[in-house]
């Protein structure tokens, strides 16, 4: 069994725990005014969502769910109320951790084995960048930060890459997340804009306990009925 299957089998099991089998609609797709249905392409994303809402692990603040595998961003708010999600670009290195003193380098000295979009749950704020730029700084410390788009190297294709109906070709930043500017400027910045929120990025390489296992601490005894029955911040990337 994979990574990718266990992680499934291991959310299916917290469907049933949390819902009786069934996502809750606050974390099913919500109706959209063009299209009449958001469509993802992450059930572990939404998975994780519904997990987030029942804990209340958010603790009232808008979050956003990452799922790298997928190459997904889905932006939630305060409720759990999916309200958008869009491709994303992500590092190019697969894996899930950053490493050590990244955040101190310049992006030229930054390796390709080093360009990682780690995982894990993060206090995001908006702040500033280099560029007189804002952004949401998902872990200041390693130099993360969701973002518009950046198209100084036409080169690198990003906004084509973004445009692609496939993940295959999202990998190309050094590990900040980018996102279209119209997706950004409309819902990242004025729901994080007051307080922040949080962030979770979703592991493509670890399993998902492993990353988040505050899960296994909530509804002890739900788990056990259900295993007896079965300012200038650093370059933008």
């Amino acid at each position: 069994m994979t990574v990718a299957e266990r992680n499934r089998a291991i959310w299916a099991l917290v469907a049933l725990v949390l819902g009786g089998g069934a996502m809750p609609a606050f974390a099913a797709a919500q109706p959209a005014e063009k299209t009449g249905v958001i469509h993802s392409k992450s059930a572990e994303g939404l998975q994780v969502a519904n997990w987030v809402i029942a804990s209340r692990d958010n603790g009232g603040r808008p979050f956003i769910i990452i799922d790298k595998v997928a190459a997904e961003v889905l932006i939630f708010d305060t409720h759990g109320l999916l309200l958008g999600m869009t491709p994303a670009l992500l590092g190019i290195a697969h894996g899930d951790d950053a490493t050590p003193g990244i955040g101190d380098k310049e992006l030229s000295e930054i390796g390709p084995a080093e360009k990682t979009t780690p995982a894990g749950r993060f206090m995001a704020r908006i702040g500033p960048a280099k560029g007189n730029q804002q952004v949401l700084w998902v872990d200041f410390n390693t130099s993360v930060a969701l973002h518009p788009v950046i198209t100084t190297n036409p080169k690198e294709r990003r906004v084509a890459r973004l445009q692609s109906v496939t993940p295959g070709d999202n990998r190309i930043t050094f590990g900040c997340i980018n996102v279209p500017r119209e997706f950004f400027e409309e819902l990242v910045q004025p729901l994080f804009n007051e307080g922040g929120g949080m962030v979770y990025i979703l592991p493509e390489k670890k399993f998902l306990i492993e990353v988040f296992p505050a899960f296994w601490l909530f509804a002890p005894r739900q788990q056990e009925s259900v295993a007896e029955t079965s300012p200038d911040g650093p370059a933008l990337q």
